[in-house]
């Protein structure tokens, strides 16, 4: 009996060492570029090696080790100051795929049996200068259903970004596509075009529905893009790029719920021990962590809040919503750090789905049903500070604010309309100033609810005698980004000029102008 219980426990710790085996190499630095590490070539120390959970420093040689299972995707952490090898497409290559079983069965490709672990797994860097003053460019959810869609995300977006100068590389927030996953190899031709190197987040879109677990839905997601979540340096900042989905819904094993599973915090948590307090963090990821306990699992949000309390430059980003709102977290959220803890919840590239009248560059108009243009963002970094412009998609950077009023009021008389100023990038607390024809300004009225000019969009469909270009616009949501102000009862006949004056988080001011005209009856 003795005999078969010492055999039982040889049996249990042998199968151990079968599942978690070590993965060992170097990260180097590749001065021929050929990606392979040749005998002369200098290992690199100091720098981060991770499986997603665990986090390996490299030694004075640049060799790490890890332990891993038989589901791993083992990457490397750029460091500043160095590139990981770019492919045709503009995606970054860091990482090595470890499934030796292969991916699950699933309506769309993933893995095949990778084989036996290499006996050295290698990451080639190059030197890459970088100033702590940089730009990336930030789309929300591209998010086509169809080839046609991509079409117009090509069309309406990507080509306005061809060629862009001063970027250094961007990132998609997640909605790569809208599950139809064979598109995803189509979408990274089309993002190759902007000429950068490209981040991805993986969005609720972007899973294997048909996984049995969270941790096997992001299986194509993985063979197309890599690991779903990661890290990497560049400048003075840190970015943590994480798959806030669970699926299925641990509650109800229906449908999706925004949160992390342990091992992903535990990554963030290993990643985090050798970063830098002084480095702005930039955390990116698909759902807003605004909703704790209905869209977002409070614990996971606590969690990650106390992952980052010491860390005084924070800033996340986060998409799915597909309007813009910044969300400011305080200790009442459990947030507890030294300054407020943001959020930019982004617009979108696809606006409203696709949806609205055609334009005249041949994209469906998209507007966000808070009213805001659809477009995509550009994140300024300076060392460990921040900024963002959002950019509407056909319009000059200067746009910021658009005005709805009407185009004609009594001269002379009152009126119960009012002029709107829907500021993109606002929130409450901003400075939002209205004038008439050079007067004096006057204070604004944040107000919360629908944007009436999207109101106006769906009301053309509504009133049209014969059918509109395009598909009407989804459910109008209430805008948290709207200033509202009477019209003076004493306007003369004639034209009027409505200036807005609007004053960011950032400290940047923005006006816009519009036309009115006052008539007698």
């Amino acid at each position: 009996m003795k005999n078969f219980a010492l055999l039982f426990c040889l049996f249990l710790f042998q199968s151990s060492l079968f599942a978690q085996e070590s993965a060992q190499g170097y990260v180097f630095l590749d001065a021929n570029g050929n990606g392979t590490r040749d005998r002369k070539e200098q290992g690199l120390a100091g720098v981060s090696v991770s499986n997603g959970r665990d986090v390996a420093v490299t030694d004075a040689n640049g060799h790490y080790s890890l332990k891993i299972g038989t589901d791993e995707i083992i990457f490397v952490i750029k460091p500043s100051g160095y590139q990981v090898r770019i492919d045709s497409n503009r995606q970054p290559r860091y990482f090595y795929v470890h499934k030796p079983n292969g991916s699950p069965v699933s309506k769309y490709a993933a893995f095949s049996p990778t084989g036996p672990l290499p006996a050295s797994v290698d990451f080639p860097l190059v030197e890459q200068p970088e100033d702590e003053t940089f730009t990336a460019l930030v789309f929300g959810d591209p998010q086509p259903y169809t080839l046609e869609e991509l079409e117009y995300f090509a069309r309406g977006i990507v080509k306005e970004v061809e060629g862009v100068k001063n970027v250094q590389f961007g990132i998609s927030l997640g909605d790569i596509v809208g599950d139809d996953l064979s598109l995803q190899k189509h979408y990274t031709g089309v993002i190759a075009r902007a000429g950068v190197p490209w981040y991805n987040v993986m969005g609720n879109h972007d899973m294997n529905y048909d996984a049995a677990a969270d941790s096997l839905s992001d299986e194509t997601f993985e063979r197309n893009f890599g690991p779903a979540n990661y890290a990497f340096n560049y400048g003075k900042a840190h970015f943590i790029v994480l798959d806030d989905i669970l699926y299925p819904d641990p509650r109800d094993a229906k449908g999706y719920w925004g949160g992390f599973r342990p091992d992903q915090l535990a990554f963030v948590a290993n990643d985090l021990k050798n970063v830098e307090k002084d480095k702005l963090i930039v955390l990116a990821f698909h759902i807003p962590i605004a909703n704790a306990g209905s869209g977002f699992r409070t614990e996971d949000r606590q969690r990650l809040f106390d992952l980052l309390r010491d860390f005084p430059n924070v800033l996340a980003m986060s998409a799915h919503t597909h309007l813009q709102r910044q969300n400011l977290y305080h200790e009442k959220d459990g947030w507890h750090g030294s300054k407020p803890f943001h959020e930019f919840n982004s617009g979108t590239p696809s606006g409203n789905w696709y949806s609205g009248e055609m334009t005249n560059a041949g994209v469906p108009d998209g507007t966000m049903s808070d009213g805001t243009p659809r477009g995509y963002s550009f994140l300024h970094i300076e060392g460990n500070q921040y900024k963002i412009d959002y950019k509407v998609a056909g319009k000059p950077a200067s746009y910021q604010i658009r005005i709805h009023a009407p185009k004609v009021v009594p001269a002379e008389g009152r009126t119960s309309a009012a002029i709107y100023a829907n500021f993109f990038m606002g929130m409450a607390g901003n400075a939002v100033q209205c004038r008439i024809d050079n007067g004096a300004w006057t204070e604004m009225v944040h107000t919360i609810e629908p944007d009436p000019y999207y109101l106006h969009l769906q009301h053309r469909y509504d009133h049209a005698e014969s059918l509109l270009s395009g598909r009407r616009p989804g459910t109008a949501t209430d805008c948290m980004h709207l200033w509202k102000s009477g019209i003076p009862a004493n306007l003369a006949e004639g034209p009027h000029v409505i200036e807005v004056k609007a004053t960011d988080m950032f400290g940047r001011t923005f006006t816009e102008k519009k036309m009115l005209w006052a008539e007698k009856r």
